[in-house]
Parts: C-alpha cells; sequence; structure tokens
C-alpha cells in the first residue's frame, strides 16, 4: 500500500518532533509511506469560523496532493475528522469531487484497524494516563462513549500496551472534553480554562507521569493550563506515536 503522510500545520509548526515519529514509526513498520511537498493547513479553521469559502482552495490543494495514495495518514484526530468528514460537501459546492476523504485515517486507527499493530515496540517503564479527544470518540471512534451501552473499547490503549513495563490508566470522566476545541477556546477563554483545569486535575489525580492522546492541541492546552497554574508537578505530555517511537 501507499501513504501519504499528512503533517497538520500546527504539528509542523510546534510539534515537528510528532511527525518525525510518525515517519519513523511508519517505515520502521515496513509502510511505503511518502511525506508529499507543498502541504499546508487543511482548512478546519476556516470552516469552523463559518468561512468555507477560505478552506475551499486549501482543500483543492490537499485533493491534489494526496490524490493516488492509498491512505492519507495523520497524527491528529481534528484534522482527520474534517477532512473525511468535511471536505466532500465543502468541495461539491463548486463541483469539485473529493477522493480523499475516504481515505483519510488517523495514526492510531491506522496502526490498530489497518496494520493490526500487535508486536512489541520497546519499553516505556512510566504510568500514563490516555487523553481521549472529542473527535476520536465522537467522530473516529478511537474509544467507545462514556454513555453508549456496549463493548468498552480504547485503540489508544491497545496500542500503548505493546510498550515494555508501561502502566495505562484513564481519568475520571474518561471522555469528558479539555475545553480547546480549536475557536472556542479563543471566543470563551474562560470557560476553556476551567474545564482545561479541572481535566487536567483529574489526569493528575491517577498519578500518572504522562498525559498522552492522539491529538496535539488538546495536549497543548491541558499543557498549557498546568504551565500557567504551576501545577504540573513534572507530569509529561506525549503524542501518542512519540511513545510507540520512543523505543525504535
Amino acid at each position: 500500500m501507499k501513504v501519504g503522510l499528512f503533517i497538520p500545520c500546527y504539528v509542523d509548526a510546534v510539534y515537528p518532533n510528532v511527525g518525525m515519529a510518525s515517519y519513523k514509526l511508519l517505515r520502521h513498520l515496513g509502510v511505503d509511506v511518502t511525506y508529499p511537498q507543498g502541504q499546508t493547513c487543511c482548512g478546519q479553521p476556516m470552516a469552523n469560523a463559518g468561512f468555507q469559502d477560505e478552506a475551499r482552495p486549501l482543500a483543492r490543494n490537499m485533493e491534489k496532493l494526496f490524490k493516488g495514495f492509498d491512505y492519507v495518514v495523520a497524527p491528529s484526530v481534528s484534522c482527520t475528522a474534517f477532512v473525511r468528514i468535511n471536505y466532500p460537501p465543502i468541495m461539491a459546492k463548486e463541483g469539485h469531487q473529493c477522493t480523499i476523504a475516504s481515505h483519510a485515517i488517523d495514526m492510531v486507527e491506522f496502526l490498530h484497524d489497518v496494520l493490526k499493530l500487535d508486536k512489541p515496540l520497546g519499553k516505556f517503564p512510566h504510568k500514563v494516563s490516555i487523553h481521549n479527544s472529542c473527535h476520536g470518540v465522537r467522530e473516529l471512534s478511537l474509544s467507545s462513549p462514556s454513555e453508549t451501552v456496549g463493548p468498552k473499547f480504547n485503540k489508544i490503549k491497545d496500542l500503548l500496551m505493546l510498550m515494555e513495563g508501561i502502566e495505562v490508566v484513564e481519568p475520571e470522566r474518561p471522555d469528558e472534553c479539555c475545553g480547546f476545541g480549536g475557536m472556542f477556546s479563543v471566543e470563551e477563554q474562560a470557560v476553556s480554562k476551567q474545564m482545561g483545569w479541572k481535566k487536567f486535575e483529574r489526569h493528575k489525580a491517577t498519578g500518572a507521569e504522562f498525559i498522552t492522546g492522539a491529538d496535539c492541541s488538546c495536549l497543548m492546552h491541558l499543557a498549557g493550563v498546568a504551565a500557567k497554574e504551576r501545577a504540573d508537578d513534572g507530569i509529561q505530555f506525549r503524542h501518542v506515536v512519540e511513545i510507540l517511537a520512543s523505543g525504535l
């Protein structure tokens, strides 16, 4: 299979190590992965703010760059969900066909559902608390929503358990929003901060050394709240892909 690696703009600018860990891990697993040059923002901020016309040229650029790949893999649940769900109607407005939406997949989904990864990846002898981002739970089904009746699952946990020596925990109210929400954190700063603080407190109560998840934006928000309150107590924030690639 041919995989196109999509690194969202905020990951490229703020967390480039997550992009490098993604490429490193895919190559280690024998995946034919390419990073197409000329990538830009996928258009999510514009569209979420109501400016779909501004997002459309970015969607067309993504379509051009990633057309022909079997999978478009990204270490970001929100950007993956945006491409998969929002690109078809955005592009259809001007009669453009979208072919990459059905191939867009998050790194956790790709490792868990496509590669069906089940072999040890190395050692990580630490206690880790999982942050289940809203897009991951509600739109990509990376974990089971707490309000549903049925079998419970967590694909992030399944992958983390491949690391030798790791202890994986989840906070109380495991899929409650951290308060980031993109534009929400800008427009409703006070509410966003309080949501982030409550979420961080629940993670901290687990006694975890690390807080991890599949979206850097949520981890950035939690880390920022903790740092502002000077309450992180040495807790580190790592994208799940960084942990999985740490032992390679």
